[in-house]
Parts: structure tokens; C-alpha cells; sequence
């Protein structure tokens, strides 16, 4: 697979993770400066929504990690820009992101190969 048709799918996935997460975060903006409360609280109610708040902070944290290494290692620059805003958006938009930052830098020096599934 071309390093152009990576970074695409990963755009798409970027793209729809926004659209996805934040037409569902809209419904917390009516509640002036309980946003944030609201959401955590929701995210408690059930043991469904506590399993997926666990799975998706300790995504988080593998992501993060496996973003700052991988950032040093290919000289990605403001990893830091990525970890942030998985915090402030959301994980599943910035991860895409930034391995689209890490393509563009591998893409330069070597050829990306995925073999058949």
C-alpha cells in the first residue's frame, strides 16, 4: 500500500472520529461550565460506559507513549501538540494524525509495505 493511500485512510478515519465524537460532545454544551462534569459523570453511569472510559484511557496512554517514542525516533516534531489534543478532542482523531506526521516522516527515507491480510 502506497504511503498516499495510508495517509488518506488515516485522514478519513480522522475525520470521521471528529465528526463522530464531538456531534455527540455538542449535546453537553448546553449546560454552561458543566461540561466537562456532566461528561464524566455520564461516562460512569453504566458498566458498559465505564468499560469503554477505562478501554479508551489506557488507549490513551499506550498512544501517547507509543507517540513520543516514535516521535523521537523518526523526528516527529510537537508530538506534544498530538498527546494534548487527544486530551482536548479526542484520541481517535489526533492518533490518525499524527500517524499520518510519522508517514510523511518514514515516507521520506523508506518505503511502507503492508502485506495481505
Amino acid at each position: 500500500m502506497s504511503s498516499k493511500v495510508l495517509c488518506g485512510v488515516y485522514g478519513v478515519i480522522a475525520l470521521v472520529a471528529l465528526i463522530a465524537t464531538w456531534s455527540q460532545n455538542a449535546a453537553y454544551f448546553g449546560n454552561p461550565g458543566g461540561f466537562l462534569m456532566d461528561f464524566f459523570n455520564d461516562s460512569k453511569v453504566t458498566p458498559a460506559s465505564r468499560s469503554l472510559t477505562v478501554d479508551i484511557i489506557l488507549f490513551f496512554l499506550s498512544a501517547a507513549i507509543l507517540m513520543v517514542v516514535e516521535a523521537r525516533k523518526h523526528g516527529v516534531r510537537f508530538v506534544w501538540a498530538y498527546v494534548v489534543g487527544g486530551l482536548a478532542i479526542a484520541i481517535s482523531v489526533t492518533f490518525p494524525l499524527f500517524l499520518i506526521a510519522r508517514e510523511l516522516r518514514v515516507g521520506r527515507s523508506e518505503t511502507s509495505r503492508l502485506g495481505a491480510v
